[in-house]
């Protein structure tokens, strides 16, 4: 049996204080195996965001246990779980976040600087990762000389260099223009096929349908999981 990557144990997440509390998530249990491909659905104010800063470690919940790779992230120092986010995660966002002044090459070198290893094996493993999304021929490009969708591309290069146990992609496809979107998702399919497990937030019904699981969220609550 594969392997949970991420578990979220009665996790709830509240906001504010006395009469003004918000409760972003409330009693969410949910489990990530090694190899899914999971979309997370659900309107403006649902939940599905504040679950992808836990499940990325970017926020902690208020109740309940998370767990990555079997554990629990709760009372990890900010330094750990920094540590633990270029380790073991890897982001994809609607905006793109690279750097303008840096070639694809040196945005995609970003995560294994912090994590230590040596500028021969940063070359080669992002000259790699270019590669693998159909981006060789660019290395040497800044970003206002690529499309939209190439600079998704950097992006993508970039959360996967250092073989993230889980890959994240906030609306990934939210700035791109359809036909783009489709290549996007296309990349997607095949990073799945290679082994990534990837956890997809989106509003679109779409962009959902590539994953082999969806969660839909509502009020705080998974009200539906479907697995294809």
């Amino acid at each position: 049996m594969n392997k949970k990557v991420a578990t979220l144990e009665k996790v709830s997440k509240t906001y504010g204080k006395d009469d003004l509390i918000v409760k972003a998530l409330d009693n969410v249990n949910l489990e990530i195996y090694k190899g899914d491909y999971l979309a997370v659905m659900g309107a403006s104010g649902s939940g599905k965001s504040t679950a992808m800063n836990i499940i990325g470690c970017l926020d902690r919940p208020s109740k309940g246990v998370y767990k990555l790779n079997e554990t629990p992230v709760e009372n990890l120092s900010d330094d750990e779980l920094a540590e633990l986010r270029n380790q073991k995660l890897g982001f994809v966002f609607q905006q793109f976040h690279l750097l303008s002044d840096a070639t694809a090459l040196e945005n995609v070198l970003l995560p294994m600087i912090y994590a230590g290893i040596n500028p021969v094996e940063r070359k080669e493993r992002a000259k790699y990762a270019l590669d693998k999304v159909g981006l060789s021929e660019r290395v040497n490009n800044r970003p206002n000389q690529l499309s939209g969708g190439q600079q998704q591309r950097v992006a993508i290069a970039r959360a996967i260099i250092n073989n993230p146990s889980l890959l994240l992609a906030d609306e990934p496809t939210g700035a791109l223009d359809s036909k783009t979107t489709e290549d996007v998702l296309d990349l997607f399919d095949k990073l799945h096929e290679s082994g990534i497990t990837i956890v997809l937030v989106t509003h679109e019904d779409e962009v959902a349908s590539r994953a082999k699981k969806i969660a839909k969220f509502k009020d705080g609550k998974i009200v539906e999981l479907k697995i294809k």
